[in-house]
């Protein structure tokens, strides 16, 4: 939004702007702020930043922990939910340091700008562009709670099918299992939902392609926004959810990007569009190739195939992920790539035919992840790809031009499959990880304290009975 601190300030008096915001982004993917008023935005808050307790953010403790927050001008936006005009920012972290403070290690925006320099020092490409899709059920209740007397959790949906035998004022236009997929209203009661959550995002500068119902009956919606750079749409990511999240909220629903929160229904996937591109040109093009992918191409596509294992620990890094990732739903589950095939895990549009729109998708991924990881994570693979010119034809990932779901159980164990579980995705992030920490991208000790924090986050899931294992075991 400014280029300049002059900008800003001038945007803040002209605007009657009272506070700034300062949001960071923590180990995990949320986004936390502190706040300053608008007059103590100063030369001084941008060339020594605001001091914070880093070891609250879940970071790796480090050698010198004296940190600061210093944002980023260029990511300002004006708070849509603020009850006092507020101007908010993105930021970096920087650990304190002589003679000038440097950029910390494992800031999630870091790795993020660093893997771009690195794709950009290797002189395979200039630019990353990234289209995610973002799935999330809207509902009108939701409580849970976990203690040592009991486990529960309940959701509810207005137009869920679940509530079709209601007594009292019912329309009798809700949807059923699994049958949302671009319904029109009455039955679409949330069309004006998405379209306010639409406008929002595009007053932050977020392009959308479009939005509609998604399959999940109980308010299962996706809007898919336009390209941009990886960073950027990293940001952005972050962006989405929050409008989206507080938007809710003040209609008294409430969002969750949760991968799985209903049994049997259609899960939550933020499916990952992307190609490259150099001086301005598009790399992923060939008119001669495999559904016209040039060679650059099908080796990013092989890098990302071969490590795809251990990046679903930083692209699905919940243990609800793998209650999405399992056969029968959309979502993929065998390793390969394929043209218009949507159970791949590596899908090819067939419709996107111009050089410059030329790209695949990565179908795997969710919005439990922190963006910054998992987009670097994604170019880390691809860059490896093609530096080792891995094919993936040769490597047996396919193409797979027909319906992986459909093959026999002796045919399904032919084909690389994956991870069933959070704790296998963190066993082949340990024994895979080198394409990661190339360049330096991805220091070391931020993935120790990944993998440490996800077990734990396993090991707590897998210790609390379940409430289905009362009905399996209870009169044994």
């Amino acid at each position: 939004m400014f280029q300049t601190l002059q900008q800003a300030q001038d945007f803040c008096r002209d605007n009657e702007i009272q506070m700034v915001d300062f949001m960071m982004i923590d180990l995990d993917g949320r986004w936390r702020h502190l706040t300053i008023p608008a007059g103590r935005l100063t030369e001084h808050t941008m060339e020594h930043g605001i001091g914070f307790d880093g070891s609250n953010y879940g970071f790796a403790p480090i050698e010198k922990s004296d940190m600061v927050f210093v944002p980023d001008l260029s990511s300002a936006y004006v708070d849509a939910f603020a009850e006092v005009p507020t101007l908010g920012m993105i930021g970096d972290v920087f650990v304190i340091d002589l003679p000038t403070n440097r950029r910390f290690d494992q800031d999630p925006r870091n790795v993020a700008f660093h893997a771009q320099e690195y794709m950009k020092k290797l002189g395979v490409a200039d630019d990353m562009r990234i289209g995610p899709e973002y799935e999330f059920y809207v509902f009108d209740h939701v409580d849970y709670s976990v203690s040592a007397s009991g486990a529960k959790y309940r959701i509810d949906s207005e137009q869920a099918e679940w509530n079709s035998g209601e007594d009292g004022f019912n329309l009798g236009y809700q949807v059923p299992t699994k049958s949302f997929y671009h319904m029109a209203p009455p039955r679409d009661t949330l069309s004006g939902f998405r379209s306010r959550a639409a406008m929002l995002m595009e007053s932050q500068g977020i392009l959308v392609k479009y939005h509609h119902p998604e399959v999940g009956g109980p308010g299962q919606l996706e809007i898919e926004v336009e390209f941009g750079s990886m960073l950027e749409m990293a940001d952005k990511t972050m962006m989405t959810k929050h409008l989206i999240r507080n938007l809710a909220v003040a209609e008294s629903k409430t969002v969750t990007f949760m991968p799985k929160p209903i049994h049997g229904e259609a899960g939550n996937g933020m499916h990952v569009h992307m190609h490259l591109f150099k001086d301005g040109q598009p790399l992923f093009y060939d008119e001669n190739g495999y559904s016209q992918l040039s060679e650059t191409a099908l080796h990013f596509i092989g890098g990302i195939l071969t490590h795809v294992r251990a990046l679903c620990a930083f692209t699905n890094p919940s243990t609800n992920s793998y209650k999405r990732l399992i056969p029968g739903y959309e979502a993929p589950v065998t390793i390969g790539y394929a043209t218009s095939n949507r159970s791949s895990v590596i899908r090819i549009p067939a419709y996107a035919k111009a050089p410059k729109d030329k790209r695949f998708e990565l179908r795997s991924p969710d919005a439990t992840c922190n963006p910054y990881y998992a987009y670097s994570a994604i170019l880390m693979a691809g860059l490896d790809g093609v530096q080792k010119k891995i094919d993936p034809h040769a490597e047996g990932f396919g193409p797979y031009d027909f319906n992986l779901y459909n093959l026999s159980p002796e045919e399904q164990k032919s084909i690389k499959q994956l991870p069933r579980t959070l704790e296998e995705a963190l066993d082949a992030l340990e024994a895979d990880h080198d394409f990661l920490t190339a360049g330096g991208v991805f220091p070391q000790r931020l993935l120790d304290i990944w993998v440490k924090n996800k077990r734990a986050e396993a090991s707590k899931v897998s210790q609390v009975p379940h409430p289905i294992e009362f009905g399996l075991y209870y009169d044994l």
